[in-house]
């Protein structure tokens, strides 16, 4: 599938129903596409950008984080992120995006370090009763594939990464070295 180059600008609807605009018109747009609400990898990996808000926010760059699940579900899981949490429980923009899912997902061994991580750091915060329990059968499923894309204002796609497997997606260091003279950053 070939991407545009050039989206078009939209408002999406946050799991708070707050419109969110995608691109940003004022800064660049982190447009990040996760697996299902609860997912332990997801939430480990967005908890790494959630400590780092405002760094990242320093970098004039707006996060706006897609999963595949509705606003309901998702609230249980994201309330305590800084950032857009948009449900596309119908994968409309997965599609427009063409974000995948694929059993590669979970059997990648790359993946693997990643997920025994996440799944220890999730039950540890289940049983102090700080998070709770991945859903036991996820909306959309478990196999999706992770993608990122940075969005100018004008809707220009700086640059994207479609993952090859559950824990293949920017960090934080990766998204900050791809914004344009940012304290020498190209």
């Amino acid at each position: 599938m070939s991407l545009p180059s050039q989206i078009s600008r939209r408002t999406l609807l946050s799991v708070h129903d707050e419109p969110v605009q995608v691109p940003d018109p004022d800064r660049l747009t982190h447009l990040q596409f996760r697996r299902f609400a609860g997912c332990p990898v997801c939430n480990l990996h967005l908890r790494t950008f959630a400590t780092r808000d405002a760094e990242i926010r320093a970098a004039n760059i707006r996060e706006v984080v897609v999963f595949h699940s509705s606003a309901a579900t998702l609230r249980t899981y994201t309330a305590d992120l800084p950032f857009a949490v948009i449900p596309d429980p119908n994968r409309v923009l997965y599609r427009e995006f063409g974000v995948e899912s694929a059993p590669r997902a979970l059997l990648d061994p790359r993946a693997w370090p990643t997920i025994a991580r996440s799944i220890a750091y999730e039950l540890r915060a289940i049983r102090r009763g700080e998070k709770a329990a991945p859903p036991k059968t996820a909306e959309g499923g478990r196999l999706g594939l992770p993608a990122d894309f940075l969005i100018t204002p004008d809707g220009t796609v700086l640059a994207s990464k479609h993952g090859k497997h559950a824990d293949d997606q920017w960090s934080v260091d990766e998204l900050l070295a791809l914004v344009p003279n940012a304290k020498g950053r190209q």
